[in-house]
């Protein structure tokens, strides 16, 4: 079990970070806030698209399609297979990468002030000699009906196809636990090429024994010049 000590050094490494320099990933940034809980013997299906209007001087696609197969392993860890699809603007499909997630959750619920999780994920694009790291802190806490995660992100991209180079992003999000069905929320997401803010709604629908759909949808406008307009955002999880 960690140490507060240990939880409070990985917090300021991961919050220094984007401090000492604000030049965050230039891949996909709105995307989707992490929590930090893991449900043992879960499987899951998960699907989820982006939407997103076009970004000054960049290439940015039209569209973002992820589905991915993913199990616990254990009572602390999940993994995730993911298959990565994109539509550029003239309507061209493309399967992109592949990626492997794993989320580890460092403290059991209300143990702390925070409940803390770390991600690391593994992207191999399939058309190009692209790879990437990433290394991710993971923090929610509760106020009332309120509940607020923050995910801090160190990534590292190398190939022959790509400046190799190291960066942050960063997402946050408050949400409003009204009830089951129905959480409203807003979220913040920083990039090298976007800041953007805006609501989703999001809720978990019960079809039966250990059977749930969690379900969110939103869309996320920009709040500078180079950011993208609009990115509505929706996210499908079937868990059994």
């Amino acid at each position: 079990m960690p140490s507060r000590r240990l939880l409070r050094r990985t917090a300021l490494v991961a919050l220094a970070a984007p401090a000492a320099s604000w030049c965050h990933a230039d891949g996909l940034v709105v995307d989707k806030v992490y929590h930090p809980y893991v449900d043992a013997l879960a499987t899951e299906l998960e699907w989820r698209s982006i939407f997103q209007d076009p970004q000054s001087g960049l290439n940015n696609p039209a569209q973002v399609h992820q589905a991915s197969l993913g199990h616990s392993l254990g009572t602390r860890s999940f993994a995730e297979l993911y298959l990565i699809g994109t539509k550029d603007r003239a309507g061209g499909f493309t399967t992109q990468a592949l990626e492997l997630e794993v989320k580890r959750q460092l403290t059991e619920q209300g143990e702390y002030a925070a409940d803390w999780a770390v991600l690391v994920e593994y992207e191999n694009q399939l058309r190009r000699d692209v790879q990437e790291f990433t290394l991710g802190l993971i923090a929610e806490r509760e106020f009332g009906n309120w509940s607020g995660a923050a995910n801090l992100f160190i990534i590292n991209e190398w190939g022959d196809d790509i400046d190799n180079e190291v960066e942050t992003a960063m997402a946050l999000q408050a949400r409003y636990r009204y009830r089951r069905e129905f959480e409203p929320a807003l979220e913040f997401y920083a990039g090298q090429e976007t800041r953007a803010l805006g609501p989703v709604l999001q809720g978990d629908l019960r079809l039966g024994v250990r059977k749930n759909l969690h379900w969110e949808g939103g869309v996320i406008f920009g709040l500078d010049a180079r950011s993208a307009d609009q990115t509505w955002r929706l996210l499908f999880e079937y868990e059994f």
